[in-house]
Order: structure tokens, then sequence, then C-alpha cells
């Protein structure tokens, strides 16, 4: 857990967050572009197919009741018709289209070819009888061009069926691209908002822990020293570690200087204390000599002995002074 709670993972993983989707948002795009590109020519094609087939019977009724037998429009356009329903039936890798995208479409695509055959055999008949040379080779012709218009009818009602479907399909794919456009733009206004979040709770971490540190830097009172609490990234409660564990080593060494100091202060009172005794006790005495010499020589031990513990006073002030000079030292420090 203190791993995710570092700045610099932090970091990390929002930076990584932001780019993978950036980068999935462009390359969804591109592809579903390109898909959109190559659907836009396959409905080009399945609406060709239904001009192609009022094209051909166009041209059949036009030769049977013209004396003109050129079949060249008719075949090229019965060529087309088929090359074109082979393509939305298996795809066309040179052309970068796919086979027969849901099986809804590829029912109704079953249907077109079912009738198409049916009205490509007619074709062929209307040929063969335009050249015959049968006496009744009219009636025959009349017939097969009747049924032509009407199986012209049917083929191009159920072809009208597949432009619809395959045009379906591809505005569903734009709107596809466009709810996934509309999310992702909402995934990185939460993802960048929530960077800024993180971003502002760490400054907010970081001032709190500059506040202190003047604050260190300003109490030049003496006093004990206050170990900073936070709640922070790992960082900047690692260095307020480091920081309360030295500021616990110097209140601790205050505190022991300030009970040096004032046991120093207490013995010395004591022996104030004592030498007023012996001042007392020298005066009732005065009148014997050798009493006088000894006390006189306990009197300077005495003294002495003051004057040892004055200079231990005066030592561990001193070193109570330096500590607070090292207390102030670290405030700076610390900034």
């Amino acid at each position: 857990m203190k791993k995710f709670n570092k700045i610099s993972t932090k970091i990390k993983i929002l930076g990584a967050l932001l780019l993978a989707l950036m980068l999935s948002v462009i390359i969804t795009t591109i592809y579903l572009n390109q898909q959109n590109v190559k659907d836009a020519l396959v409905v080009n094609i399945v609406g060709k197919q239904r001009m192609l087939t009022q094209k051909i019977s166009k041209n059949i009724f036009y030769i049977h009741y013209s004396s003109n037998k050129d079949y060249y429009e008719l075949n090229s356009a019965v060529d087309e018709f088929i090359n074109g329903l082979n393509i939305l039936k298996h795809g066309s890798p040179y052309k970068g289209i796919s086979p027969v995208p849901t099986q809804k479409i590829a029912a109704q695509l079953t249907e077109v070819s079912t009738l198409w055959n049916m009205f490509y055999e007619e074709i062929q008949n209307f040929k063969l009888y335009s050249n015959s040379n049968d006496i009744h080779k009219e009636a025959q012709l009349n017939a097969i061009v009747t049924s032509i218009y009407k199986d012209n009818t049917i083929l191009l009602d159920n072809v009208d069926k597949l432009v619809t479907m395959y045009t379906d399909y591809s505005e569903s794919k734009t709107e596809y691209i466009k709810t996934f456009q509309y999310s992702s733009a909402a995934t990185l206004a939460i993802l960048f908002l929530y960077s800024l979040l993180q971003l502002r709770v760490i400054e907010s971490h970081v001032d709190e822990f500059m506040e202190y540190s003047k604050m260190l830097m300003n109490d030049g009172n003496g006093l004990k020293l206050t170990p900073i609490s936070i709640e922070a990234e790992s960082e900047i409660i690692e260095v307020s570690d480091t920081i309360n564990c030295f500021i616990k080593k110097i209140n601790s060494a205050m505190d022991h200087s300030n009970e040096a100091l004032l046991q120093s202060q207490k013995a010395s009172q004591k022996l104030e204390e004592l030498t007023d005794e012996f001042d007392t006790i020298l005066d009732e005495l005065k009148d014997k000599s050798l009493a006088s010499k000894h006390l006189n020589n306990s009197e300077n031990i005495v003294i002495e002995s003051t004057e040892d513990l004055i200079n231990s006073t005066r030592r561990l002030q001193n070193l109570k002074l330096e500590l607070e000079k090292l207390t102030k030292s670290c405030n700076s420090a610390s900034m």
C-alpha cells in the first residue's frame, strides 16, 4: 500500500492511464474510420446492384421492342451484378472488404442470390429465344418479358432491403464511434480532474510541511520542539520521520542538561548553607587555635568544592546554550 502512496507512483500511474487512454482513442478512431470507409464502399456496391437490376430490365425491354439485338450493355450489366454479388458474399482482399458482417444480412443476401438465379435464368432464356427462328418465339418472349418485369420488382425490393441493412449497419458503427469518442472524452476529463485533485492534495501536504518548517525556524524560545504529525505521501512522511527523530534527540539532550543544571544548583545551595554553618562555628571557636586550624582547612575544602560546583553549573549552562543553538540550527536546516 505504501508503494501506491508515493508521489512518484501516483504521477506514473496517472500518466500511464492518460497515455493509454489517448492512444486507445486514437487507434480505435483510426480503425473505425477505416472500417467506415470500407462500409461506405460496400453500401455503394449494394446501391449499384439496385441500379443494375433496373438497367438489365430496361435493356431487355429495349431489345424486345426494337430491332436492335445488341447484348453488350445487357451482358455488361449482368457481369457487373454477378461480380458485385460475389464481393458481397465473399469479400474482396484487394479492396479491403470483409465478408458478410452479420447473420441477418447474410440471410437477406442469400434471398437476393436465390432471386437473382431465377432472374438470370430468365435473362438467358430471353437471349436464347431472341435469336431463335421458332415461329412461336414471340409468345414465349412475351411471357419471358412479363415474368422478368414481375421478378425484377421482387428482386428490386429485396435489394432495397439489403441496401437498408448495410446502411443501418454502417450508421450503427458511426454511432458507436461517436459514443466511444464521447465516453473517452468524459473519461479523459475525469482523469484530468482526478489528476488535479491529487496534485492539490500533494500541494496541501507540502504546504503543511513547509508551515511546520517555518514554525521550527521561528521558535527560538528554547522550549521543547514539537514533533511533526502529518498524513501525507510516503516521501514526505519519510522526511518528517527523519526530522522527528532528530527533534527527539535534541529534546532528550535538553531534558538531561536541564536536570543536571537543576541538581547542580541544589548542590550549590546546600554547600552555601554548610559554609554559613561553618562561619558560625568559627566565630564560636576563635580562641581555640588547633580547632580553628582544622576548621579553616575544612572551610577551604568546602569553598573549593563550592567553586567546583559553580564551575560545573556554568559549564552546564554553556551546554544548554549550545543545545539551544543546535536547535535553531536544526530549524534553519529543516527549511
